[in-house]
């Protein structure tokens, strides 16, 4: 219930909610947002009329409150009367990047082999209730590095209240474009830490594919629940949308879905006021062609998975947090083992992730992240490193600071910026801790010192 109070206490009134429109209704809802306009987290406070703290840890996305998990849940509709706001925002993410030893050869084209410094990404965005029962946002995205634009996220959302046996119960549909992008808590993939990152920076190759293997590249449409603000269900399928599509959307695909993949989530959240934790789990279920060769039949992939999320919110609004989650995947790899790109008809990865944050005052923050990913040995598959294993592990430091997330800027209350540092250590990467990749590199000569600036207005 905090936060409902909150927008009880700045005089917002939630509306009541009529029984939204059918699933056509809500495709016309997710075109009129794709050409009305644009907004993120300016547009979102704008439209609320609260400070960018009522809805981020920090004062800054996309970490949320519970209020801001209300806000999405609610399907984005809160407004602070009826005045109209814009529904326009941009963002713009810059840093500088360093690794411990020369990347040989460069990591992108027109880039040194260290010490870079790049326009990481630049957004706009179209956010916004839409009447009483729609809102969502969408995200279009200029990638500095591979100079390049495409499409980005993507959760549109229709929703409605009702009263069974007694208790609240919100129901919605969500059309997006990626596994997890919907989720309001901060520990699946889509919107787990770290909120931002280089393409610049050196990455382990392998990741579950609900890790963002098929982020931008599938739609789907999810129904959810969420009864008496603790019990949220969550079902729907994902399908791949054409080649001419995703290309005229800069979002190419390599790995081709085979049919629909379904989704479940279900979770359990208790707020106590100023502290608040969720336990949940998951589960993906998608069959691809790999790389695109239909020839052999597809591969099939289980995704299961289990998390966990703590909040605390002092009195001086310092903010402690812990995220977790586990993933494990079975990859039935029979399509690959027949195109000769798999030793093995079955392997399996399992990934482990979890971070602390705390928040001085909600503007001044540092967090810690541990990282993990081991999986089964496979001479075919993960050729491109001695261990033959895709094992890599490691912890990131990072420290950020957002000076405008509680009050109004110089430049007016829709600028926000954040500046923060970011140190990554690997003692394991892509198979090995030493000479991983057979020319001498070890994991430490990935070490990546990142410092960035993130821009919101």
């Amino acid at each position: 219930m905090r936060g409902r109070a909150l927008f009880y206490r700045t005089n917002c009134r939630l509306r009541a909610l009529q029984p939204f429109a059918s699933l056509p209704g809500l495709v016309l809802a997710v075109l009129a947002a794709a050409t009305s306009g644009a907004a993120a987290l300016p547009a979102f406070a704008e439209q609320t009329s609260q400070p960018c703290t009522a809805c981020h840890v920090g004062g800054f996305g996309p970490q949320l409150t519970p209020m801001g998990r209300e806000f999405k849940l609610e399907g984005y509709t809160m407004r602070a009367g009826a005045t109209f706001t814009a529904p326009v925002s941009a963002m713009a993410v810059a840093s500088f990047v360093n690794t411990a030893k020369d990347q040989v050869p460069p990591p992108a084209p027109h880039y040194a082999t260290n010490n870079n410094v790049s326009l990481d990404q630049a957004n706009i965005f179209v956010a916004g209730g839409i009447g009483e029962h729609f809102g969502g946002f969408s995200q279009f995205t200029y990638d500095g590095v591979g100079r390049a634009f495409t499409w980005d996220n993507l959760d549109v959302r229709a929703v409605d209240r009702a009263t069974i046996f007694g208790s609240d119960v919100l129901y919605g549909i969500s059309f997006n474009n990626s596994p997890s992008v919907e989720d309001v808590w901060n520990t699946l993939p889509a919107w787990g830490f770290t909120y931002t990152s280089s393409s610049l920076a050196p990455s382990p190759a392998a990741a579950p594919l609900l890790d963002g293997a098929f982020a931008q590249t599938l739609l789907g449409t999810t129904a959810y629940t969420w009864w008496d603000m603790s019990y949220y269900a969550e079902a729907g399928l994902y399908w791949m949308p054409s080649h001419e599509f995703l290309n005229a959307m800069g979002a190419g695909a390599s790995d081709i879905l085979d049919g629909v993949a379904p989704y479940f989530r279900v979770a359990y959240q208790k707020d106590y006021g100023d502290q608040n934790f969720e336990v949940g789990a998951f589960a993906f279920f998608p069959d691809q062609f790999p790389g695109g060769d239909r020839s052999k039949g597809s591969d099939r992939y289980s995704d299961l998975g289990i998390d966990a999320s703590y909040q605390y919110i002092g009195d001086n609004n310092d903010i402690y947090q812990v995220n977790a989650r586990y993933i494990y995947e079975h990859q039935g790899l029979g399509a690959s083992m027949l195109l000769g790109n798999s030793s093995h008809s079955a392997d399996f990865l399992n990934e482990v992730k979890l971070d602390g944050s705390y928040y001085w005052h909600n503007e001044l923050g540092g967090t810690v992240s541990l990282f993990d990913t081991r999986g089964s040995k496979d001479s075919l598959l993960y050729a491109g490193n001695t261990a033959l294993r895709p094992d890599s592990q490691g912890v990131l430091f990072q420290v950020d600071a957002t000076p405008f997330g509680t009050h109004p800027s110089f430049l007016g209350p829709r600028f926000n910026v954040r500046v923060g540092i970011q140190y990554t250590v690997y003692t394991r990467f892509d198979g090995g801790s030493r000479n991983f990749d057979g020319s001498g590199r070890n994991a430490s000569d990935n070490n990546t010192l990142r410092i960035f600036t993130w821009f919101a207005f």
